[in-house]
């Protein structure tokens, strides 16, 4: 039960922080290798992009659990508490159900990407496994929209609950 609560809690978290790590020494063994062993390599920037595109889609969930995602909050927070919230909630479910429609374009796309056989140029990679990341990204972020959205009915039916006894 450990184990899943530190996935719960920080495994976007931690997968983020290896892939910046491995993007910044891939990079720092290009930047070596091109300008003091005037040799470059070929799979350098290959990886480093791949590690990006999967830390973009991964840092929408990651966002979502943080509850920073893309906001203008100059109009809601004049409004009273409640509206505002009612607002905020109106806006997530708009956002899941962007991902939700986004899901099955994502599937496509990785089912084409296995039928193709592509592979990377540089390091012969299958494309499908830089591919897959639009569709774990998009599920990670519906489960984390749901997550949030669990947490907060929780919330509400404790305060409810606490009012009545009052």
């Amino acid at each position: 039960m450990k184990v899943l609560r530190w996935l719960d809690d920080h495994l976007e978290e931690a997968l983020l922080c290896v892939m910046l790590i491995a993007m910044t020494i891939i990079m720092g063994i290009q930047v070596f290798s091109r300008y003091i062993l005037s040799n470059s390599l070929s799979w350098s920037e290959e990886i480093t992009r791949y590690l990006f595109i999967w830390s973009a889609f991964l840092s929408l969930s990651y966002c979502t659990k943080k509850k920073i995602n893309i906001r203008v909050d100059q109009f809601t927070t004049m409004l009273p508490p409640k509206a505002e919230y009612i607002i905020k909630a109106v806006g997530d479910v708009v956002c899941v159900i962007l991902f939700i429609y986004l899901l099955p374009f994502a599937y496509t796309y990785l089912t084409q990407a296995v039928a193709s056989g592509q592979l990377s140029p540089a390091c012969g990679i299958p494309m499908y496994y830089i591919q897959v990341s639009p569709l774990v990204g998009f599920i990670l972020v519906i489960f984390r929209f749901l997550q949030r959205f669990y947490n907060e009915i929780k919330k509400l039916t404790v305060k409810s609950s606490e009012g009545k006894e009052a």
